[in-house]
């Protein structure tokens, strides 16, 4: 299995989950555009895409997907409220609606090879969710946007091979940030988005044996660092007796607005 992030950031979203017979785009944030140019960075055809799984409905996870869909139409799962969502949203158009394709949050699901697990999460979205992805053999999960994570989220990412997790803020840097004060109580909330801290404390909680690789994604462009957030992840991992040399785990920050982090388990 393989991931590969066409950019994960604040401003825009889109992940290429691949397995031996099928590939996922999660989420279509971006200008068709970036995604073709994406797709061919990692050697993928956009004929080649046999899904789009959405996460929720805010523009940086679905701003592309109208013209990606009108040029190449596939198969999009989503809850039902996010879905009612893209499909009024102005940037989307004109769409195919058969193309859609309608799951609830919790629900087991098979694209090709792969079984899926939507797994619903805290944010202030219409009926947001993540998804874990199983092969059979490997297993990884792209777990961004959360206000908060919850027992039934920490159960669901067990076991895992590999992980795109979101580390989207310091939380000093958005306290004295530029940011009004509305929308700083908004990103801390449990509606918001993951810190640093909060992202290496869910980690600590899933990490197993099994853990290759952890993609720290969804930086904030004006609140996070990447160099802040290995550091900050990687020190709460160690206050949690996790040492990811030790364990042999490879820990990367996905590029905001360009492909990076193509890894292979």
């Amino acid at each position: 299995m393989e991931i590969a992030s066409i950019c994960s950031g604040s401003s825009g979203n889109c992940i290429l989950v691949k397995s031996e017979d099928t590939n996922i785009l999660v989420d279509v944030g971006i200008s068709n555009k970036r995604v073709e140019e994406g797709l061919d960075f990692f050697e993928t055809s956009p004929n080649e895409i046999d899904a789009i799984l959405v996460t929720h409905e805010h523009s940086d996870h679905i701003k592309g997907i109208g013209v990606f869909l009108r040029a190449h139409p596939v198969s999009v799962y989503a809850t039902k409220g996010t879905i009612d969502e893209i499909l009024n949203a102005s940037s989307t158009g004109e769409v195919d609606k058969e193309l859609f394709e309608e799951i609830d949050s919790d629900e087991e699901f098979f694209v090709g090879d792969l079984k899926i697990n939507s797994i619903s999460t805290s944010h202030d979205a219409s009926d947001s969710v993540c998804y874990r992805f199983d092969d059979g053999k490997k297993s990884c999960a792209i777990v961004t946007d959360l206000g908060y994570y919850h027992d039934e989220l920490v159960d669901s990412l067990q076991d895992l091979d590999a992980i795109l997790v979101e580390a989207n803020h310091d939380l000093k840097m958005l306290e004295v940030g530029p940011y009004p004060y509305h929308l700083k109580s908004r990103i801390w909330s449990d509606v918001g988005h993951l810190s640093n801290e909060a992202c290496g404390k869910l980690l600590s909680e899933i990490i197993s044996d099994k853990m290759q690789y952890i993609i720290l994604g969804h930086l904030s462009k004006d609140n996070n660092y990447p160099e802040l957030a290995f550091e900050t992840v990687r020190n709460e991992l160690m206050f949690n007796n996790i040492d990811l040399n030790d364990m042999g785990i490879e820990i990367r920050v996905a590029k905001r607005d360009c492909p990076s982090c193509d890894i292979i388990i």
